[in-house]
This record gives C-alpha cells, structure tokens and sequence, in this order.
C-alpha cells in the first residue's frame, strides 16, 4: 500500500506508544474494537487517515487521526 508523504510526517510526530494505540484502536464491521494491519496514510482535511484490514478477519477498516492529537502528545 502507498502513503502520502506528508501524512507519514505527521504520523512520525508522534510517538511509538500512541501510533500502537491509534492502531489497536479501529471499528470494525465484524468485529467491533480491532487493530488496523497493512495500512496506508493519507492526508485528510482532519488530520490524516489510517486505512488497512482489521487484523481479525481482514476486511476493510480506517481510522481517522485529528490534528488534535498532536496537542496531546505535549501532555
């Protein structure tokens, strides 16, 4: 899968402990609470978005990043 470069910059901002709890944290279809695998990141007017397959069961998941994140990562 591709990513955008700017928004993997701003995934690089922030730290390994809240990227692993971006990704275990995703809704799936299926299987409700999931961790996001083999994704992609892509800008959006929010932020930017987590896209890959639910690590359960492998369908399609995302999980929109806000720019407010990176407030809290200061905190």
């Amino acid at each position: 899968m591709t990513s955008d470069i700017a928004a993997l910059r701003k995934w690089n901002k922030l730290n390994k402990a809240t990227q692993n709890r971006l990704l275990a944290n995703a809704f799936c279809v299926d299987c409700f609470v999931t961790t996001i695998v083999d994704y992609e990141i892509t800008l959006d007017k929010f932020g930017f978005v987590l896209r890959g397959k639910c690590k359960q069961c492998g369908k399609d998941v995302a999980r929109v990043v806000e720019d407010d994140w990176f407030s809290h990562e200061s905190e």
